[in-house]
């Protein structure tokens, strides 16, 4: 996820122009800003990169949720299935539209299983909301079936998968609504930044909106504009939006810099006993932001882990240890803990939070690794991480 690692001219070009014009905000002032619209520019061509209707960008990855949800009508009540195994922005969500997030097992994707979450289905349920975690797919075109034939709303949570696709189809599209992530580590970066892409034109006006009060934004002067619905703010600035702008047109140098990196990873690793790697619907789609491996059991990952530190192997992750993205360590989550009362906790089909079991993803991401893979690795550097790499792991 090495968007802080390409800074450069171009970013500053596009913040320049936005500084020039004094104008940060993304709507109005036609005239001051000289035709420099750096939202407005970047959703046009992150929906022809992704090739979908309409995009709408946002203040982050956790508000591109929130408004899909609310574009959708997730609300008070509605179960929605996730996996266990995302950034917690993705539960926030939920809960913030004050429904009810219903787990299910991931499978060897690290992504929900299409089988568990038909399992999980109940009479309540609305939503099922995939996460293409570390850069790569879930059985995609298997959860769309299944939410076809349910009538059930596919939102994809797409943050951390800019870029990857299933057979030729960009990760984000399959669904009602699809959403993303440009913070400060994603693949693209805006410094924060987020985006809702839509094929639905009802799904894009509500997202618009929502996410600006409720704005209808027809016409050019901003205090006749009509309101359609109750909203937030989660806006971005053309700020943001410039240096995402600039940032998107370097995705394809991107991609292929960081598919390069982890096919010479991948293929030294190849032959270490007792390493299995996860598995890909679509290896080509997979946009190689990390490459996840599995060791033989929960005590040898530790060990993986402990050993490439000491090595030097920098950005490895453990997600079962780690407390950001695998609902173990989640203290804050199971208590349920606040800042005002979550109306989720007075709903009659609230489950308990504090006793979730999940066996099959906690041997699956007790046994997994996933390593980062960076654009700025120059050759030396890149054969220097190898050899570390084989190294430590070789005796485990």
């Amino acid at each position: 996820m090495p968007g802080f690692e390409i800074f450069g001219d171009e970013e500053r070009k596009e913040v320049n122009d936005v500084l020039e014009t004094g104008v940060l905000f993304r709507y109005g002032f036609d005239a001051a800003r000289k035709e420099h619209w750096k939202a407005r520019s970047f959703e046009t061509e992150l929906a022809a990169r992704l090739g979908v209707k309409h995009a709408h960008l946002c203040a982050s990855g956790t508000a591109a949720l929130s408004t899909a949800l609310a574009a959708c009508g997730i609300g008070a009540g509605d179960e929605v299935i996730v996996p266990p195994f995302t950034f917690v922005a993705t539960i926030e969500s939920v809960l913030m539209a004050g429904a009810v997030p219903v787990f299910a097992e991931v499978d060897d994707t690290l992504c929900l299983s299409p089988e568990a979450v038909a399992a999980a289905l109940t009479p309540n349920t609305r939503a099922v909301v995939p996460v293409h975690m570390c850069g790569a797919m879930a059985r995609i075109d298997e959860l769309k079936t299944l939410c076809d034939r349910k009538g059930l709303v596919l939102l994809e949570d797409a943050c951390q998968s800019v870029g990857a696709s299933y057979q030729g189809k960009a990760l984000g599209s399959f669904g009602k609504a699809g959403c993303f992530s440009f913070d400060p580590v994603k693949t693209i970066t805006c410094g924060e930044g987020g985006a809702v892409v839509t094929d639905d034109a009802a799904v894009y006006a509500a997202t618009h909106a929502f996410a600006d009060h409720g704005h209808d934004h027809i016409g050019s002067d901003r205090g006749a504009e009509d309101h359609l619905m109750v909203g937030s703010n989660f806006r971005i600035s053309e700020l943001n939006a410039a240096v995402g702008l600039a940032q998107l047109r370097k995705l394809d140098w991107i991609l292929e810099t960081q598919r390069r990196n982890k096919a010479a990873i991948k293929t030294a690793m190849q032959a270490i006993d007792g390493v299995t790697f996860r598995a890909l619907p679509d290896p080509e789609g997979d946009s190689a932001t990390f490459l996840t491996f599995f060791m033989p059991d929960l005590d040898k990952a530790r060990q993986a882990a402990a050993a490439l530190g000491t090595a030097g192997v920098d950005g490895c992750f453990h997600w079962f240890d780690n407390n950001w993205h695998y609902i173990r360590k989640w203290e804050h989550f199971h208590t349920l803990k606040a800042a005002a009362r979550l109306a989720v906790q007075a709903l009659p089909n609230c489950p308990d939070f504090s006793d979730v079991r999940l066996p099959q993803s906690d041997g699956l991401i007790g046994r997994a690794i996933s390593m980062q893979i960076k654009l700025g690795w120059n050759a030396d550097q890149l054969a220097q991480r190898i050899e570390a790499t084989v190294e430590a792991l070789k005796g485990i």
